[in-house]
């Protein structure tokens, strides 16, 4: 077996082939987009928002979970395994969406779809992490994020226009099959990374003993980790929201199956491209800075729908909202990696993953009861004025570490003024930061 090498460039045939794997997973998604809310009301004849987005509760809730085993159990089963688990509960998601004579099957089949995303991606976002090493992370996961979120925006646009041409079923469902089977074949071809990790462990400098990271650590009391991830969850409610009440919200003004198909697949198609850009951006630039304009910028967005009725503004309030999710999507996960050590890396990007996707869970739940109870309008009013909430909430937590003068160290981040309730986590990190040219907020053991 070759010795382990850590480096976009030094693995680009397996990094490449994971970008593949984690395109047919992001397709599995981008398969329900634009269809599912309309197949609930034509076919299954469902009337309460709440009863049609029970679909995205129980989707989120499943992958919530899966994603935080996916992270312990990606360092005892292997990553690879782990992986390949994801797409065999995936197999079966297209033909439950294509048969299903009820809306029961269509929650089974979400069910499944869950654990196959939580399961699968998780993976390939760890394989990737493992692969580069430090110094690239935010590109690895701007690419990962970008192929992901490219091929959700393909598939809800072609699903829309398979179903505006052929119907709801069976033909939209057909790209489904597709996916599963190219997506298993491929996650066979892929190599455990695991030496990796251990490489990039054995290599780390050594630094003086800071506080151990809990689940309530990651969760909310480190201010770091903390505000990615209520920022995370925040950006996945919203995105539970767009996912099932927006088609609803175009669909109440008159708009085509395809015309809401396309707003559909502007969104994740401007998110997964802009990551190109943004990914390596986290690399260089203070993560909290773009968290903070990326989660303003889209409940921005998200309030100005309530004031258009016009397909064009739609088109481009869809772009910005995708410009918004693409500065924190990358920088979400990049920054979790780096603030955790590698030993506890998998667990906490797990951790992080699962407060993330409970964030579609609970977006669809909260927005389908206050759909039902107040409307529409009342419902988009809500989370967009949450995901503001959570920019300011960025912007009061987190901190950048000082840079360390370096020959060709680029930008700059200022020491931040002391926060009484975060002494011992600024304490801690400043003493164990590893600092590298070019880049904020890098704490490798805090």
């Amino acid at each position: 077996m070759n010795t382990p090498q850590l480096g976009l460039r030094e693995n680009w045939r397996q990094f490449g082939l994971l970008v593949l794997v984690n395109a047919f997973v992001g397709g599995m998604v981008g398969l329900e987009r634009s269809i599912l809310p309309r197949l609930a009301e034509q076919e299954f004849h469902l009337v309460a928002r709440s009863a049609i987005l029970s679909f995205i509760v129980v989707f989120g809730l499943t992958k919530a979970v899966a994603n935080y085993y996916a992270g312990a159990w990606a360092n005892t089963i292997g990553r690879k395994n782990l992986l390949v688990i994801g797409w065999l509960f995936g197999l079966p998601v297209p033909l439950l969406l294509l048969w299903a004579p009820g809306w029961g099957w269509v929650i089974f089949a979400n069910v499944l779809l869950g654990l196959n995303q939580g399961l699968a991606w998780s993976s390939t976002v760890v394989m990737k992490i493992d692969l580069v090493g430090p110094k690239q992370r935010g590109l690895a996961m701007g690419l990962n994020e970008s192929a992901g979120y490219l091929a959700v925006a393909a598939t809800a646009f072609a699903s829309g226009w398979l179903a505006t041409e052929y119907g709801l079923r069976p033909y939209p469902f057909y790209l489904g099959i597709g996916l599963t089977v190219l997506g298993l074949l491929g996650s066979l071809l892929v190599r455990d990374t695991r030496p990796h990790a251990a490489l990039e462990a054995a290599l780390a400098p050594s630094t003086p003993a800071s506080p151990p990271l809990s689940f309530w650590d990651v969760t909310w009391r480190h201010p770091n980790l903390g505000s990615v991830t209520q920022a995370g969850l925040v950006n996945n409610l919203n995105d539970g929201m767009v996912w099932g009440l927006l088609p609803m919200l175009l669909a109440s003004k008159g708009f085509s199956l395809t015309q809401i198909g396309t707003v559909a697949a502007v969104y994740p198609a401007v998110w997964g491209l802009g990551q190109l850009l943004t990914g390596p951006l986290a690399d260089r630039l203070c993560k909290k800075d773009l968290l903070f304009w990326g989660m303003l910028l889209q409940g921005a967005v998200l309030l100005a729908m309530l004031f258009t009725n016009a397909y064009p503004v739609f088109l481009l309030l869809a772009a910005l909202l995708g410009a918004g999710t693409a500065l924190v999507y990358p920088t979400f996960l990049a920054a979790v990696a780096e603030y955790a050590p590698a030993p506890q890396r998998a667990r906490s990007v797990g951790i992080f993953r699962f407060w993330r996707d409970a964030g579609y869970a609970i977006g669809a739940l909260l927005t389908g009861l206050l759909a039902d109870a107040f409307g529409l309008r009342a419902a988009l009013a809500a989370i967009g004025g949450l995901t503001v909430l959570s920019a300011l909430i960025i912007q009061r937590r987190m901190y950048c570490l000082p840079l360390a003068t370096a020959p060709g160290a680029t930008g700059t981040c200022a020491r931040p003024a002391p926060v009484r309730s975060h002494t011992r986590w600024r304490m801690a990190s400043a003493s164990a930061a590893v600092s590298v040219p070019g880049r904020c907020g890098l704490n490798l053991s805090a």
